[in-house]
Order: C-alpha cells, then structure tokens, then sequence
C-alpha cells in the first residue's frame, strides 16, 4: 500500500491510472496557463506566525458554509468529466464528502446526473449550473435540482464563452473518449481503469443525454454543447435564476469588486472569488491576490468563498485566516479520486484536514472563529500595484 502523505502523492498514482486526455483536462489552464499557476505558487507567498506555550487541546475545525454544518470549511467543487476520472466518479466523490461532513457540488457538465448522485447519498448536495441558450433545458435542470432537494444552487458566471486549453484540443477530449489510434495506444496502457468503466453506470454526460430534444450520442452532444453556452448572461438573468430557484444560491466567479456588489445587489448568500482553476481567463489574477478586494468590497453582507489553487491543508488556513467564510476544492480531490476512488477523496479529504488542523494549532488557534489575519505574514504588495 502506497504511504499517502500529502496531495501530491494522489498525483502522481493518478497520472500513471487516468487516460491522458482525463488527465490533461485536470492538470491544465487556458492558453499560456500563467493563472493556472500562480493560483498555486500565490498560496506560497503567505506566511504563517508560529505561536508557542498556547494550550491547543480541544481544537475543531467545524464551522458552517451558508448556514450548513460543515466539518471544516471545505466543500468539493464542481468539476465537469469527474465520471470519467474513475467509474461512477461522481457518486464516489458524493459520497466520501458526505461520509467526511462536507458539501459536494455536481457540476451540470458531469457523467453521473442529478438524479444518479441523489438515488446513490442520503443528504442533500449542492448543484451547479451553466446558463445555457435553451432557456427550457435550465429550466429543467433547476426543476430536477429542485427534485433531487439539492441545498444550494451555483451559479458560474465565467464560462458565457469558452477559454481555449490547448491539451483538451490536441487530445480530442470527448465522454467517452474518440477511439482514435493514439486515444487506442493510451487507453492501452490503463487497463484497470477500462475495466473499472465497463460497469459504470454512465459514460456520457448524464444530465444532458436523455434531456435534451436530438442529442442522443457524443457526436449530437459535442455539436449542441458548443453552441449552447449563453454569451447573453447579465445580472437581469442572474436575478431570474435566483427566484426561479427560490432557495439558497451562490454566484461563482467573482474577481472583481464591482462583480462582488452586484452579485449583493440580487441578493446572492454567498460568492465565490474564482477564475475557475485559470481555466478561463488567462493573465487573470490569482484567486487569492484577488481575494482582499472582494471582502474590502461587500464587508459581511454576504458570505465569500474561495476556490482555485487550493492544494492543502494550510492553503485552506491562510484563505480562511484572510477572511473567506469557506474554500473549495477541484484538483486535489480529482486526484484522490483518479488515484484511488472513493477512497482516495475521503483520504485526500483526511490529508487537507490534518494539514489544517496541525497548523491552525501550531498558530495558536483552536477554532475556526479565532483565525484572523494576525496569523498570516503577508507581503506588503501581495494585491500588485497596477496603474489603472
């Protein structure tokens, strides 16, 4: 049995299990994927105060994201493709957040569908949308959430176009994958995770094959997703969602403060700072450079999340520590589930959560209502001077 000491660890199992295509679609960022990076090393700017002869018995990392219990302030985001990660990806991931006490988010552009994840758990999760140009399918896909008694409703905001990632291209990135020779030759070689997709319960995208009028197979799925995405969104829209859904939503993909006061302005009960993992928007700000300005802008009016480069436990800390109420996770838990299944997300999930826990303590802090800023060094220009 391989020793699991950190998320990296997950990495390099799950690189050597997953087709390169599932792969590459995970570990990348659009165009120069100068974003994708510096979410990462950004993290590693910050510091942390060392505080001794504190008592550090008693500690929890419990708190709440949006009124929720949460066993740290961590939810699974949501990530397009997880069932082609490993067999029934979603589920599995479903699962081991809500075994652990956290959310788990179902992208809309996932294998397993709604109806698939709320049959296989026995607490409610959280639902992502896309806004699509086929005002009937969103319509739908919040009535089948609704259905499902998802908890939460996320909104993104950033994908009204699609940022070009150049390995997705080279690739050929499709669910299931295109038997092309080269897709043949790689495939080859990861024989346990073709055997473990022989008995998914689904290999295309569950919540659009079988809801949408003509698309029935990939080829009809490539052709309407490209086209569907809605270039049109604006806060009008955003605000029409919100009372069509009638419960709790968070607007996703805020990097500005502007953005943060207009997602106050319709009434969001959370945001969160994201340029989707430098998925989109390359040259963007990291997440958390951006982070300070989005609290400066709406106070405690609203909760702010963060996601987008979160590798561990103490990245985890110092977002919390800056002020953001709860932190997502994309990439670390893909790679425990890649790596491992089920197993892997809990375990990963178990990794960032000793992390955590470890090093809050080792700042003298024994709850998750004791951090603050006190506990950071924080370079003095970390936001960047930039003339505007």
């Amino acid at each position: 049995m391989t020793v699991i000491t950190c998320i990296d660890d997950f990495k390099r199992i799950y690189r050597r299990r997953a087709p390169r295509m599932f792969y590459d679609y995970c570990e990348s960022g659009s165009w120069t994927e100068q974003t994708f990076r510096e979410n990462v090393s950004d993290f590693d700017k910050i510091r942390l105060r060392q505080r001794v002869a504190v008592d550090m018995s008693g500690r929890s990392t419990a708190t709440q994201m949006i009124g929720q219990d949460v066993a740290m302030p961590v939810a699974l985001a949501p990530v397009g493709l997880t069932g082609m990660q490993h067999a029934d990806g979603e589920i599995k991931a479903a699962r081991a957040a809500e075994k652990f006490g956290v959310p788990f988010t179902l992208s809309t552009m996932s294998i397993n569908s709604i109806e698939d994840v709320a049959g296989a758990t026995s607490k409610p999760f959280w639902f992502q949308l896309y806004t699509m140009k086929d005002q009937g399918f969103v319509s739908s896909l919040i009535q089948r959430a609704k259905d499902a008694k998802c908890s939460a409703l996320v909104i993104t905001l950033d994908l009204q176009i699609l940022g070009q990632r150049h390995k997705d291209l080279k690739n050929g990135l499709s669910a299931p994958p295109k038997l092309t020779l080269s897709t043949m030759a790689n495939l080859a070689t990861k024989w346990r995770w073709g055997i473990e997709m022989m008995s998914a319960k689904r290999r295309h995208f569950g919540n659009i094959v079988g809801h949408v009028q003509g698309v029935s197979d990939a080829a009809d799925l490539g052709a309407w997703t490209a086209e569907q995405f809605d270039p049109t969104l604006d806060w009008d829209k955003i605000a029409k969602i919100k009372e069509e859904w009638g419960g709790k939503v968070i607007l996703k993909g805020i990097m500005e403060p502007e953005d943060a006061k207009m997602a106050l302005q319709v009434g969001a009960d959370a945001i969160v700072v994201s340029n989707h993992g430098g998925r989109q928007l390359d040259g963007a700000l990291s997440s958390i450079r951006a982070l300070p300005s989005i609290l400066d802008a709406v106070g405690d009016k609203t909760e702010v999340h963060i996601d987008s480069g979160i590798r561990s436990g103490q990245d985890v800390l110092k977002a919390v520590a800056m002020g953001a109420k709860g932190t997502y996770i994309g990439r670390a838990f893909v790679y425990g589930l890649g790596a491992m299944g089920q197993q892997g997300v809990t375990k990963a999930l178990e990794v960032i959560h000793k992390e955590m826990d470890v090093s809050m303590a080792l700042c003298g802090r024994r709850r998750i209502d004791e951090l603050g800023r006190d506990i950071l060094k924080i370079p003095a220009d970390f936001e960047g001077r930039w003339a505007d």
